[in-house]
């Protein structure tokens, strides 16, 4: 089944769906062995783990680095097209690449682009109404003949400035011209449970830990509940990584060694890196062959 086929079951089949972030292929398949039923690859997880920022990411770079996670899982990826990475043609494309590379839904916004640095302090460059709704048309038309199962989110960031009636202008403007669902930032918990009873279509909602803009963290539970249809946890896999890398290197720095894990925790740790990378599978393949054959010469 291909991962948009089984992206758009998910969604008939589940009431939930809880995606957690990952930005290389182990975090995808840290996710997936967890038992989550989908990831999601963010632009600000990318644009940080090559050390730059999102707006100055490439299409193919997303598309790449997407790529990889969607490759190395069995589960279905979604990923940050951010603004399309141009005018609709260009978000036409887009759509075209992220399909060849396996990924099975994107969500397209409607920030300026080239996007701007000041993106990350919260100001929202949003294109007009008719410029944004043009861009989801088109990226509906290229997945109609790419991939009639691609998922096409329609995000807009205009709530954080122009509030929650401009928002959903745009989210239900977009299903009219074929947008599967929406994406939007409520600024408080008032309208982050107005949202899904006014949206034409089902509602994304994000997950963003660290955020200084104080937008609410719920769970997924208290999501569904409201009647959103999905969670993008954009950043936990980001930071826990870090933070505790952080923590790690510090204290060999300070000490010399390293006492946050116990070698038997770090023999375990490994071996489970090693069986997501899928070490015994090679293992038994160079048995059957090079090893063998190895062995025959002695």
């Amino acid at each position: 089944m291909r991962k948009t086929t089984a992206l758009r079951k998910l969604l008939r089949k589940k009431e939930f769906v809880y995606m957690p972030v990952a930005y290389d292929a182990l975090g995808g398949r840290l996710v997936e062995s967890l038992g989550y039923d989908a990831v999601y690859t963010g632009g600000f997880v990318t644009g940080s783990s090559r050390c730059t920022s999102e707006p100055l990411l490439t299409m193919d770079e997303q598309a790449r680095v997407a790529g990889d996670v969607a490759s190395a899982v069995g589960i279905p990826l979604v990923a940050d097209g951010g603004a399309g990475f141009g005018e609709p043609l260009h978000t036409m494309r887009t759509v075209r690449e992220f399909i060849r590379a396996g990924i099975a839904g994107a969500h397209i916004e409607d920030q300026l682009y080239p996007k701007r640095a000041h993106y990350h302090r919260y100001v929202a460059h949003a294109i007009p109404r008719n410029a944004f709704v043009d861009k989801v048309e088109f990226a509906c038309r290229q997945r109609e003949r790419s991939d009639p199962d691609f998922v096409v989110i329609a995000r807009t960031d205009t709530c954080r400035v122009e509030g929650l009636k401009e928002a959903l202008w745009r989210i239900n403007a977009a299903a009219d011209v074929g947008a599967d669902m929406g994406l939007i930032f409520p600024r408080n918990d008032d309208e982050m449970k107005k949202a899904p009873k006014q949206a034409k279509i089902p509602l994304v909602y994000v997950i963003s830990r660290g955020n200084r803009d104080g937008r609410p963290l719920p769970t997924g539970p208290q999501l569904a509940d409201m009647g959103y249809k999905a969670a993008i946890d954009a950043l936990t896999y980001l930071l826990a990584s870090f933070h505790f890398a952080k923590r790690a290197y510090a204290e060999i720095k300070r000490t010399g060694g390293y006492s946050g894990l116990t070698q038997e925790q770090c023999i375990k740790a490994r071996h489970e890196i090693e069986t997501l990378v899928g070490l015994d599978e090679f293992y038994e393949i160079e048995e059957k062959t090079v090893e063998k054959k190895k062995r025959g010469k002695r």
